[in-house]
Order: structure tokens, then C-alpha cells, then sequence
């Protein structure tokens, strides 16, 4: 059975505690649904588990764990600690897990201080190193977003639209950017897929855009941003920690309207994501 991973940083980081876990279930039934099996992905007592129980993801979450990405994962085993998966750590431990298909909502990318300090996520060097295709709303808007599709382009990392010729950010659904191709057809995608990540050995980034009754304007959300980022930097927040915070503060802004959408979004990639996963399957993956 075709099997689609769930990173466990969206649960732990990315909506408000008491929504975790019904998100979870609500993940779960979709790609049951639609004929695969859910992979939810995290690390605990220092093991890279690609297969986490639902007591399992739920006692994770109540230690409020550290996010991982590729360069502090190896320190968590080390040391044998727990820690929620960020995009790089779930393609990662998917792809070890010969899992071949991923759902989130959206990539870290460049961020916008980048000419004066470097800050790229290592979501998006993990696609030249990890053969798995993340269906994903493009790259969080809190971010460049042209940028970020121009390092894609720079890394050889194939960009394809599913139904859009726009590279999608987050919660808003169009930018100024495009992707390499578009895919109309599932079955055609799908076997796109399995061709491209077995003739590289690299990842491929499928662009789903937020669900039109969900997406929030470009003007709307400018608005939404700039005073989310006024209080950051008033909180003297740094690091790691600056993405889950403006993306509470945004949903405080915003009176609950970009969590919805992000909400909406990550439910719309979960079962694109089960869709092309079966086919993928049924069609020799």
C-alpha cells in the first residue's frame, strides 16, 4: 500500500495546541481515504521513526519538541532526544523509509534579510539529497518568495504546478513567480513522479495552491505580515523560532482567518499528496 509521510513540525509548531490533534486525525482519514497510508514522521528517544502511532504523535507533542531540520537531526539521535520533523528531516527519514510521496503546507525558503544575512532553510538543499516528491502550497508567504523559487531553479530542483502555472505562497495563491510545468491530469503527474525521482535520485516539489474560497489577498496579507513582524522584532524573537512565531501573530492579526486557510491548504495537499501516492503505486512504484 502506497504510503504518504506527515511531518509532525506542522502539528508541534504550526497551528495552536488545542488543534494539533484533530488536525492529525483529520490528516490521517484523508489519506486513508483516498487508499494510501499515513506516515506520521518525528523523533523519539533518539529514533528516527517514519511510523509514529497516534499515543505515540500525541505524547510527542506534549514535550513541546525542539524542530529539526537536517543539520541538528543527527545531534537528537546522538543524544537520544525527542524532536518534531521539519520538511528537510521528514524527506530525510521518508526517503530511508522508502516513502516516496509527502504532504505539508508549505516550504521554508529565503528569507527576506537575505542580503545582509544569509537565512535559507534547509528545506530546499533536502531536495537534491532525498527522492521524495512534497506536495506543498509553494513556500510560506512570511518569506521571498521570488527568491525562493530562484534558488530552486539554481539547485535543479524541478517546480511543477498541479492545475496552476503560478508558484503558489502559502496562503495567498499567486506570486510573481511560475513553475517549470503543469499537471492537469493525476495519472499523468503521477507517473511524471515515479519517472523523475527514480532517474535522479533527487526530490521534486509539486505547487498546490490554497483552495480559492481559503486564499487570503496579497494587499490583505501585506497588511497581516507587517504587523506580525513589528511584534517580532519587538519580542527580540531570532532564529528558529521567528516562523512559528509570525505565523501565530498572523493568526491573532488576522482574527483566525490565516490558520483557516492554512488549515484548508494542508487538508487540500494530504490528499493530492494520497492520490498521487495510490497511482504512483498502481502504476509500478
Amino acid at each position: 500500500m502506497a504510503r504518504v509521510a506527515l511531518e509532525t513540525t506542522l502539528l508541534a509548531h504550526g497551528v495552536p495546541r488545542d488543534a494539533a490533534m484533530p488536525l492529525y486525525d483529520e490528516l490521517t482519514a484523508i489519506v486513508e481515504r483516498e487508499g494510501a497510508r499515513p506516515a506520521a514522521i518525528g523523533v523519539v528517544g533518539g529514533q528516527a521513526r517514519s511510523d509514529l502511532s497516534r499515543d505515540e504523535v500525541e505524547s510527542l507533542l506534549e514535550v513541546r519538541p525542539t524542530k529539526l531540520n537536517t543539520a541538528n537531526l543527527g545531534l537528537a539521535l546522538f543524544r537520544k532526544t525527542a524532536g518534531a520533523t521539519t520538511v528537510s528531516t521528514t524527506m530525510e527519514i521518508a526517503a530511508s523509509s522508502g516513502i516516496a510521496v509527502f504532504a505539508t503546507g508549505g516550504l521554508g525558503g529565503v528569507h527576506k534579510h537575505y542580503g545582509t544575512q544569509l537565512d535559507v532553510s534547509a528545506d530546499l538543499a533536502a531536495f537534491t539529497r532525498f527522492p521524495v516528491a512534497v506536495v506543498a502550497s509553494g513556500v510560506k508567504s512570511i518569506l521571498d518568495v521570488v527568491a525562493t523559487r530562484e534558488l530552486l531553479e539554481s539547485l535543479g530542483v524541478p517546480v511543477v504546478g498541479f492545475r496552476t502555472d503560478v508558484f503558489p505562497a502559502f496562503t495567498v495563491a499567486d506570486s510573481d513567480a511560475g513553475v517549470d510545468a503543469r499537471f492537469d491530469d493525476e495519472d499523468e503527474l503521477a507517473d511524471f513522479l515515479r519517472f523523475e525521482l527514480r532517474r535522479t535520485g533527487r526530490g521534486v516539489l509539486v505547487c498546490n495552491p490554497v483552495p480559492p474560497p481559503s486564499a487570503i489577498a496579497k494587499e490583505r496579507f501585506a497588511g497581516f505580515l507587517a504587523e506580525a513582524e513589528r511584534r517580532a522584532s519587538h519580542a527580540g524573537v531570532s532564529g528558529r523560532g521567528v516562523t512559528p512565531f509570525v505565523l501565530g501573530a498572523l493568526a491573532e492579526i488576522s482574527a483566525g482567518e490565516t490558520l483557516a486557510a492554512n488549515l484548508a491548504l494542508v487538508k487540500n495537499n494530504t490528499r493530492v499528496a494520497a492520490r498521487l501516492a495510490s497511482r504512483m503505486v498502481a502504476s509500478g512504484n
